[in-house]
């Protein structure tokens, strides 16, 4: 397998094995114009196996939501073939509009024009609840 490296872009690696597609399509990497490469299952020292995205592109990633799906994540920043900047994340305070409640009696479900908007109730389990309802994000 051969995947080439990247002159400009990020290096989204040591994501928990299976959750790059999540990634992926919350980030909505799809959409862009430039190299996107998925690799799953790849051997790790530290976490035995893990994913890793490589985006060929400088665009503005949303950290929030990343760190929401996994926040074990890093994030190397390739300028000119050489990394730049290494980012390490941390769980949000708050998510807005990066998922839905379930809660079909919030208000959110009637009003489409609000924010989602999740609190970090609990950072030992990564708990996050509805603003408006509380009801726990599944």
């Amino acid at each position: 397998m051969n995947i080439d490296t990247i002159k400009n872009g990020y290096v989204i690696d040591h994501i928990t094995s299976g959750n790059a597609m999540k990634i992926y399509d919350l980030l909505e990497l799809g959409t862009l114009n430039c190299q996107v490469a998925i690799i799953t299952n790849a051997k790790s020292k530290k976490m035995k196996v893990k994913d890793i995205i490589k985006v060929g592109k400088l665009i503005e990633l949303d950290m929030d939501k990343l760190a929401y799906i996994d926040p074990n994540i890093t994030i190397n920043v390739v300028k000119n073939d050489k990394i730049i900047d290494k980012k390490n994340l941390i769980l949000p305070e708050k998510l807005v509009n990066v998922c839905k409640c379930n809660n079909p009696r919030c208000i959110t479900s009637t009003e489409k024009e609000l924010d989602q908007i999740f609190i970090l109730t609990d950072k030992s389990t990564n708990t996050y609840r509805c603003m408006y309802c509380e009801s726990k994000l599944k």
